[in-house]
């Protein structure tokens, strides 16, 4: 479900605000963070349900190594330092196995004349941005900046369905108190005018711009042994700007 699809500007997105604001409006704040997260599960899962299940596991894992320095804070234990050194690894080998498990297995067989099979692993679909986030939060628990006891907030703040694919990173510290403030439990008109336009900005950004790039590419790349000088640069600058605005229309997009 991209951004810059029907379902998601017609369907998922309304339902999602409206709903989220009529809960808070009743004053049934669990309810509302409970939805928002049914939300972000929705739409992470829109694609692959597997991958949720990669999702939840990364989820609950660095929840538990928080709770465990929060603890280990508590008792000024000497085994924080080896707790969060864990709890950082943990995510590095679950991002390495799923991102980068057939990138080494090619390398051995290059290097080794081996012959291994490869695993031909589908990787979970923003598995490097939430994995990034849950670190910050992870030494952020650490420094003692963050003391996250309560598994729907982490849910909620992690889940966080716009920033899920295509990021921008967040900062636990910065984006939960964003949830708790009463203001931002009911409407506001000047949030929402401003919200739509960074939106509309991105749309542009990505459908008009890099979408319509595209077919340059494409062109370019498939013809590359028979390009001229000037149609070189055209093919290649059309790439830049291509990746450019399509990374920056989605990232307009998320914080709209």
């Amino acid at each position: 479900m991209l951004f810059n699809s029907h379902i998601y500007i017609l369907v998922f997105l309304p339902v999602s605000v409206i709903i989220y604001f009529l809960l808070h409006k009743k004053k049934y704040l669990i309810a509302a963070r409970g939805w928002l997260v049914i939300c972000s599960m929705v739409y992470y899962s829109w694609l692959e349900i597997w991958f949720t299940a990669v999702f939840l596991c990364s989820i609950i894992g660095n929840y538990l190594f928080g709770l465990l320095l929060i603890r280990l804070s508590e008792k000024d234990s000497s085994y924080k330092k080896t707790a969060v050194v864990t709890a950082i690894l943990f995510n590095i080998l679950l991002l390495g196995f799923f991102k980068y498990t057939d990138f080494f297995l090619t390398n051995i067989n290059f290097f080794l004349d081996k012959k291994v099979g490869l695993l031909h692993i589908i990787f979970p679909l923003g598995i490097s941005f939430f994995t990034f986030i849950q670190i910050a939060y992870i030494v952020d628990t650490y420094r003692g900046a963050v003391k996250e006891k309560n598994f729907l907030n982490y849910l909620m703040v992690v889940s966080f369905f716009p920033q899920l694919f295509s990021g921008p990173i967040i900062r636990y510290k910065e984006m939960l108190p964003q949830f708790l403030n009463p203001e931002g439990w009911t409407l506001n008109h000047d949030n929402i005018a401003r919200g739509l336009f960074i939106f509309s900005l991105g749309i542009f950004k990505k459908v008009v711009i890099a979408d319509n790039l595209a077919p340059f590419v494409d062109t370019g790349f498939s013809l590359s042994e028979q390009l001229a000088f000037v149609d070189s640069w055209i093919t290649s600058l059309s790439y830049t700007f291509q990746l450019y605005f399509d990374f920056s229309g989605y990232t307009d997009m998320a914080i709209g």
